[in-house]
Parts: structure tokens; C-alpha cells; sequence
């Protein structure tokens, strides 16, 4: 039941479903991101994936590996996307596709915690060469 929920998740993930993405997370979600940031409350995470959506409007979790015990998920594969800018660069190639691992604990059948693993230098850089 819980790999059902986390693919439900990523599945509204991809296809950009801030209503799925916000029905499958507990109230008192938390959000870890790859640096350490730490965001809770489900209110909160819907008005920031819609913020990142804005961003970054094609951004895809690819899973190639599930590690999984009884309260954790551990998923493996590749995220990726395009930043959005509406500046003009010799280099306007804004998309990415990074290495990236995901740590998800399920509660009630809903995402209790969702954890972000990945060197996110390259988005980083596309990020501040546009800015």
C-alpha cells in the first residue's frame, strides 16, 4: 500500500497535480530539501510547489530502484527540468537531469516525509546565470 501512495505522489509530481500532490500529504507533512531545508504543514508545501512548478514547469522524478522496509522508502533515479527564464543568454540551454535519491515515509496512507538527496550544482549555476 505504500508504494501506491509514493507512485501516486510522484505521478501527480509529473504531471505538475498541485491538488493530487497536496491531497497525498499529511497535514503535518515535513520537506526536506538537498540542502537541508526543512519546510511542514501541507498548506505550506502546496504554495511552494506551486512556486517551483513556476520555475521549473516540467520537472520530472524518474525512478529506476525502490529500497523499502517497514516505515521507509528509499526511492533511486534521476530528476529533472527546465528553468524557466525569460532572459536571453548565449547559452539559453536551461534544462537539467541530475542523479537523485528520495526518502518517503508513509502515514494513513498519505506522504508523512518527503526527503530530497541530490548534488543540485548544475541547477544552481543554470539558476544564477539567468539571473
Amino acid at each position: 500500500m505504500n508504494l501506491k501512495v509514493i507512485h501516486d505522489f510522484v505521478a501527480s509530481i509529473n504531471s505538475g497535480n498541485i491538488e493530487g500532490i497536496y491531497s497525498l500529504m499529511t497535514h503535518d507533512h515535513v520537506f526536506i530539501d538537498s540542502q537541508g531545508n526543512k519546510m511542514v504543514g501541507s498548506e505550506n508545501m502546496k504554495e511552494a510547489w506551486i512556486g517551483y512548478f513556476c520555475l521549473f514547469p516540467d520537472y520530472r522524478i524518474e525512478i529506476t530502484d525502490t529500497l523499502q522496509n517497514d516505515s521507509m522508502t528509499v526511492l533511486l533515479g534521476f530528476a529533472s527540468a527546465t528553468y524557466k527564464t525569460n532572459k536571453i543568454t548565449s547559452d539559453s540551454n536551461n534544462h537539467w537531469r541530475i542523479p537523485a535519491c528520495w526518502k518517503a515515509i508513509v502515514f494513513d496512507k498519505k506522504i508523512k516525509l518527503w526527503q530530497v538527496y541530490a548534488d543540485n550544482s548544475v541547477v544552481i549555476d543554470i539558476v544564477n546565470r539567468n539571473t
